[in-house]
C-alpha cells in the first residue's frame, strides 16, 4: 500500500468532510485495508453523474488497497430517505426496490471493480429485527438530537409534518454500519448527520467508531442546480455515447475542473495542473470539455467509444452534419389533411421528435425546427406535403433528428 500521505492526497481530494481526519490518519496508519462503506437506496433504476461521485471515490480506495462494502437498501428504502428533505418521501413497494437495485447494480460496476466489491442487502438483517431488538437501537438515540438535524428543525419550525418512522431511519443506516464492520461511510454531504450517527451507534455498542467522508452534489449542466433527472440538467449513465459527449460539451467552463476531479478517471496530478491552469488563466476550457467528454465516455462505454463520440459530435456541429444514426420512420407517417397540407404538430410526435402537439408549436415558434436544414417560419404549423418525400430530415435543436425513408 501507498505511503499513508500519498493515500490521504487521493482520498482527500474532491471531498467536503472528513470526520475526523485525525482518526482516518491513525486508521490507515494500522497499514492493513480499510472497510469502505457506501449505502445506497435503489428508489430510481436511472444513474447519472451526480449518483456517481460517491462510486468513483470508493474506485479510489479500491485503486489504494482498501475493501469497500455497497450496501443496497432494500430495507431502508422502504422507509426513504429524509435527509434534504421538506415533505415526507413516499414509500417504495418492495417490487420496485428490488428491480430498481438489478439496474443499480450493473450501472455501479461501470465504477467499481467487481472482483473487489462486496454487495449485501440490508433487508437481509433490518427485516428480521424484532420489537426488543429495535427498543433496544432506538434507546441509543435521543429526540433532541434528531431534531436538531436541519431537515427536520426547518420542517418542524415551519410546522411542516414529520412522520414518526422518518425518524428510524437514520438509526437504521446507523445500524447498518455495526453491521458490516465499517471503518468509514461515504455520503453525500447531506448526509451528515447519518454518518456521524453510524459513528455514535458503533460507540456506544464498544465498537470503534467509523470516519464520516462526506462527497459534494455535483453540480448539473445547467450550471446552477444539483444535477439532478427531475431538472432536465443530467448526464446519464446510460445515454448513449454521443448523446453524453454532447452534455459534456454544454456544461459552463467554470465547471470544468469540478467534473474533471469529480467524474473523471485522470490522475490527482493532472487534475491538480488544470486547476492551477484555471487558476493562471492558462486553461483552455473548450479543449479540456473534449477531453473530459472522451475520458467519461471511454468510462462508461468502454475504451474507443470516447473517440468515436467525439468524431461524431465534430460531424454533427462542427461541420454541419447530418449524424449516422438519425432514427428513420416510414415516409407513411406524414398525413395530408382535408386542407391539402401535413400538420407539423402530429408529424413531430410521430417522429419522436416533440413530445405533445403542444411542444412542437412551440417548437416551431422558437425557430427550433428545421426541415432538410431550413428552418420553418414562426406560426408554420401546416406545410406543403412535397417537402416530405423519402429521405427528408427533420431536426429540433441539437440532438433530436429523424429521416422519413
Amino acid at each position: 500500500m501507498l505511503p499513508v500521505d500519498e493515500q490521504l492526497k487521493v482520498i482527500t481530494s474532491g471531498t467536503m468532510q472528513i470526520v475526523p481526519l485525525d482518526e482516518l490518519r491513525k486508521k490507515l496508519e494500522k497499514g492493513t485495508p480499510l472497510n469502505i462503506k457506501l449505502g445506497v437506496d435503489p428508489t430510481s433504476p436511472d444513474l447519472h453523474l451526480g449518483h456517481a461521485v460517491p462510486l468513483r471515490k470508493m474506485r479510489q480506495f479500491q485503486d489504494l488497497g482498501h475493501n469497500v462494502t455497497l450496501i443496497i437498501g432494500n430495507g431502508t428504502a422502504l422507509i426513504g430517505d429524509p435527509s434534504g428533505r421538506d415533505s415526507t418521501r413516499p414509500p417504495l413497494t418492495e417490487e420496485q426496490v428490488e428491480a430498481n437495485a438489478k439496474t443499480y447494480v450493473e450501472q455501479a460496476m461501470k465504477v467499481l471493480d467487481p472482483e473487489r466489491t462486496t454487495i449485501v442487502h440490508n433487508g437481509d438483517w433490518l427485516k428480521g429485527l424484532n420489537l426488543a431488538e429495535m427498543l433496544k437501537l432506538m434507546s441509543k438515540f435521543n429526540v433532541a438530537r434528531i431534531l436538531e438535524r436541519e431537515d427536520f428543525h426547518n420542517r418542524y419550525t415551519e410546522g411542516k409534518s414529520i412522520a414518526l418512522h422518518e425518524f428510524i431511519y437514520p438509526v437504521l443506516q446507523a445500524y447498518d454500519s455495526v453491521v458490516v464492520k465499517a471503518d468509514l461511510e461515504m455520503g453525500g454531504n447531506d448526509q451528515i448527520f447519518n454518518l456521524l450517527a453510524g459513528r455514535d451507534l458503533m460507540r456506544a455498542m464498544d465498537m470503534e467508531p467509523q470516519v464520516a467522508l462526506t462527497m459534494p452534489l455535483l453540480v448539473g449542466t445547467d450550471g446552477h442546480k444539483k444535477m439532478s433527472k427531475s431538472y432536465g440538467n443530467y448526464i446519464g449513465l446510460t445515454d448513449e455515447p454521443a448523446d453524453m459527449f454532447g452534455k459534456v460539451m454544454s456544461i459552463t467552463d467554470e465547471l470544468v475542473p469540478l467534473y474533471w476531479r469529480l467524474c473523471s478517471t485522470a490522475s490527482i496530478e493532472k487534475i491538480d495542473a488544470i486547476d492551477a491552469a484555471f487558476a493562471d488563466g492558462t486553461a483552455d476550457p473548450y479543449q479540456l470539455k473534449r477531453e473530459l467528454g472522451v475520458n467519461i465516455v471511454d468510462l462508461y462505454h468502454g475504451a474507443g467509444a470516447g473517440e468515436a463520440a467525439m468524431a461524431a459530435f465534430d460531424a454533427q456541429f462542427k461541420r454541419s452534419e447530418v449524424p449516422e444514426d438519425v432514427p428513420e420512420f416510414p415516409a407513411s407517417v406524414v398525413e395530408v389533411n382535408d386542407e391539402g397540407k401535413v400538420y407539423l404538430g402530429k408529424l413531430l410526435v410521430e417522429v419522436g421528435i416533440a413530445q405533445s402537439a403542444g411542444e412542437a408549436r412551440r417548437l416551431v415558434d422558437g425557430g427550433g425546427v428545421k426541415i432538410d436544414g431550413k428552418a420553418v417560419p414562426a406560426k408554420c404549423y401546416n406545410v406543403d406535403p412535397a417537402l416530405l418525400g423519402a429521405g427528408t430530415v427533420l431536426q429540433s435543436g441539437k440532438r433530436r433528428w429523424a429521416r422519413l425513408v
